[in-house]
């Protein structure tokens, strides 16, 4: 898995330890960037000094997404809701120019397919392009990713093709996508069709193997392929490590050196 930069993302990685120490054993074992979608709990300023102290980047974390203890992933498709998404993304955008952020992902929502209609997807498009529209003028990109259904239920974007649809629909060129191995081929399609039909839209990638979802190497995947197969689609941005480790994290590293 040499050529590529790994960001550790520290909501699955080194979760024995404080947030503070997971950043800097992510960096102390070569992770050059590290990742969380919900940062929130720690002031700005002490997350840039703990990055700064780690010598360290923070790739890409998510707007709040809403009560993660009742189920939610997001909020940006529920009408009765535009107004709290509007607060988020700006309280979004000022953390990750506080801490150098450049990719902020809009998780859409949890919510069963008998109880959607039109109206969320008119609302999903209109807050990403009101994200959109806010990242813009700060040089930000907004990330969209598809989560399979067996890993979070009746989440509203199941596959890369929907994500760029909606990508495409809000007519924004900083909406892009952030595509996850394990999603992909959790929802039964090929992995390196899917990041080749999609090529142009990937900015950022998450990867674990299949099915345990843990690290690269561990079950089923051939990660050499997918490495080849994001090189000859041209991608050249961070391979976000979202997995759970089969034990300790550091005990499980060993790919990360091959």
């Amino acid at each position: 898995m040499s050529g590529f930069k790994y960001s550790a993302h520290v909501g699955y990685l080194f979760t024995d330890k404080p947030l503070s120490e997971r950043i800097k054993a992510a960096a102390h074992h070569g992770f050059g960037a590290v990742e969380h979608p919900a940062p929130y709990s720690v002031e700005a300023q002490e997350m840039a000094q703990w990055l700064k102290e780690a010598g360290i980047v923070y790739t890409q974390f998510g707007l709040h997404a809403g009560d993660a203890q009742r189920g939610e992933k997001g909020i940006a498709i529920f009408p009765e809701r535009r107004e709290e998404f509007r607060r988020s993304v700006g309280v979004g955008l000022d953390y990750a120019e506080a801490i150098g952020v450049s990719m902020v992902h809009v998780m859409a929502g949890v919510l069963p397919s008998a109880r959607r209609s039109r109206h969320h997807w008119d609302c999903y498009l209109e807050n990403l392009a009101y994200a959109a529209r806010e990242a813009e003028s700060r040089g930000v990109m907004i990330l969209i990713e598809a989560m399979s259904a067996g890993a979070v239920p009746n989440y509203f974007i199941e596959t890369a093709d929907q994500a760029a649809d909606a990508a495409a629909s809000t007519g924004y060129a900083n909406v892009k996508l952030l595509f996850d191995v394990f999603h992909t081929v959790s929802t039964g399609l090929d992995v390196h069709e899917q990041i080749r039909k999609h090529a142009s839209q990937i900015l950022h990638v998450h990867i674990a193997d299949y099915p345990g979802r843990h690290e690269p190497g561990s079950e089923t995947l051939d990660f050499d392929a997918i490495r080849e197969t994001l090189t000859g689609a041209g991608y050249r941005g961070w391979l976000g490590c979202e997995y759970i480790p089969a034990g300790q994290t550091e005990e499980g590293l060993g790919w990360l050196k091959v």
